[in-house]
């Protein structure tokens, strides 16, 4: 059967795709540009087609539904944004999918699916939520044209119609159900394998969601080495200390399979950051923060800048780091209650001070009016630690008392994501408690805190928006054993610190300087 090429558009983008003759096609090649910051905005696809004529890449998707023939090929876009977690995008084409073909129930499915941020942030927007059930709604009203098809409208309908502790894992077996019915259809695996992500605990140190979902994908990537969602969940499901380099090969694939899409270029640094790899995140994030400002997308930008920012700091670039800072403080209309682009904002000038022991800095630092109490939480431990660090044990109290406020504001609210971040406040409050009791002289108690607060960051896992804690509690640990004098037992807490976050700066400065102490007789 003969294959030629074709191109058309869908709204304004220019596609092209293989075509075989009598035959509808199954895979498409994705070339478009989408700007998604325009498109919030109301700039038609015609518009931004005249203003960007270059055609990018989205990677290979093949995704048939029961929809119009038309509609095939703009459906499978939407899908392959959905994948690269540019929502705002796949919203807007999943829309103009509906728009052309009213009986077209999936693409009611793929709007409610641009809501629901599996890794990002799983407990959905309250503003979104109805929206995303109207959605479900009406792709039930519609049903879908073949089994398959309603398999995955009644797994996301279960997510939208749960209590919020339920939502989750109800999406993830309705999912795992339609995986086990449809074993041969790769969307539904991998939809599969990021429920099993989006469902992990970060108190599982066994990884076992983590796991599976890896050995579902990884035979698919060797299959479907151009599918964008398969690399770009293998880094996610790879994104620990145990499995990051079966993640490497994903990581340096992703980007070149979907290079238009700002988080793709971006996700290869997870992976590096995992292993120490530096020059490699620079240069990941640096391509992700040009595209992502290039189209609008000002979370996916500060998320490129605060993982430029720690890159820079562990090469030792400090002066990058600063310009990186400036260009933060520049930026106007930053959203304090977007969760993504308020953390970053938050974590950026903590790192910068804290990495660089400039605990006056580090002082002066103040939360951003309206910041979630968890984002909050990281310029207050910083300000905390920086009072403490600076000789001002009394001053640090009452951020310290904040950080235990926080952290039980957080349980008191429920959930697991609620709990994982009281988990973590309670560590910056043990971390902060400790420096003020070495800086009252309290060497015992101070030790004793600081282990504690190593050990618990030791058994949880960091979740996806963050590069790892600013400082880990272990190579903090390491460092107040060496104020203590003693660099035997500083040693050994830096050489696990570099286990569990390999060639970090501070580590390996602090392990230098103990063994320097025991060749002097320390």
């Amino acid at each position: 059967m003969s294959e030629k090429r074709c191109t058309f558009r869908f709204g304004g983008f220019l596609l092209a795709r293989r075509c075989r003759t009598l035959c509808p096609p199954v895979v498409v090649l994705f070339i478009v540009m989408l700007i998604p910051m325009l498109l919030a905005r109301g700039v038609s696809a015609q518009q931004e087609m005249h203003d960007h004529p270059a055609p990018k890449h989205l990677g290979i998707v093949s995704f048939p539904t029961s929809c119009k023939p038309e509609v095939q090929s703009g459906f499978e876009t939407s899908v392959a944004l959905l994948h690269s977690f540019a929502y705002s995008a796949a919203e807007a084409s999943f829309r103009k999918v509906a728009e052309k073909d009213a009986n077209c129930a999936m693409a009611h499915w793929g709007v409610a699916m641009t809501y629901f941020h599996e890794l990002w942030d799983p407990v959905i927007r309250p503003d979104l939520l109805p929206r995303g059930r109207e959605e479900m709604r009406q792709a039930e009203r519609i049903g879908g044209g073949t089994d398959r098809e309603r398999g995955f409208i009644r797994a996301l309908a279960a997510f939208y119609d749960q209590e919020p502790g339920l939502r989750v894992s109800k999406y993830e077996s309705a999912m795992g159900e339609l995986a086990a019915a449809n074993p041969g259809d790769v969307e539904s695996q991998v939809f599969y394998a990021l429920a099993l992500l989006a469902s992990a605990s970060p108190f599982d140190t066994t990884h076992a969601n983590q796991k599976h979902a890896a050995s579902i994908l990884e035979p698919l990537f060797r299959k479907y080495p151009q599918h964008p969602g398969i690399a770009h969940y293998l880094i996610h499901a790879c994104d620990n200390q145990e499995m990051a380099q079966q993640g490497l090969a994903a990581a340096r694939a992703y980007s070149k399979i979907a290079p238009s899409a700002p988080h793709a270029l971006h996700m290869p640094s997870h992976i590096f950051t995992r292993l120490g790899m530096w020059s490699d995140s620079v240069a990941s994030n640096q391509a992700a923060r040009r595209a992502a400002h290039s189209q609008g997308d000002i979370g996916e930008e500060l998320h490129a800048m605060d993982y430029l920012v720690y890159a820079y700091l562990q090469e030792g670039r400090d002066k990058e780091a600063g310009e990186i800072l400036q260009q933060l403080r520049a930026m106007p209309s930053l959203s304090a209650g977007d969760f993504k682009t308020a953390y970053a904002a938050a974590a950026m000038p903590a790192r910068y001070a804290v990495e660089r022991r400039q605990w006056k800095d580090a002082a002066a630092i103040i939360a951003a009016s309206g910041a979630p109490p968890h984002v909050a939480a990281v310029a207050v431990w910083a300000q905390a630690i920086g009072l403490a660090r600076s000789g001002h044990p009394a001053e640090a109290r009452a951020p310290v008392e904040r950080l235990r406020d926080i952290e039980l504001q957080l349980r008191a609210t429920g959930g697991e994501y609620n709990v994982y971040w009281a988990a973590q406040v309670e560590i910056q409050a043990l971390e902060a408690a400790a420096w003020s009791a070495q800086a009252e002289g309290q060497a015992q108690e101070a030790r004793n805190l600081l282990r504690k607060a190593a050990d618990q960051e030791d058994a949880i896992e960091k979740l996806p928006v963050t590069p790892g804690p600013i400082v880990p509690a272990r190579e903090q640990l390491g460092d107040l054993l060496l104020e203590q004098k003693q660099p035997r037992a500083a040693l050994g807490e830096f050489k696990i610190a570099l286990v569990n976050a390999p060639k970090r700066r501070g580590a390996l400065a602090g392990m230098s300087r103990a063994s320097q102490a025991l060749a002097g007789g320390e």
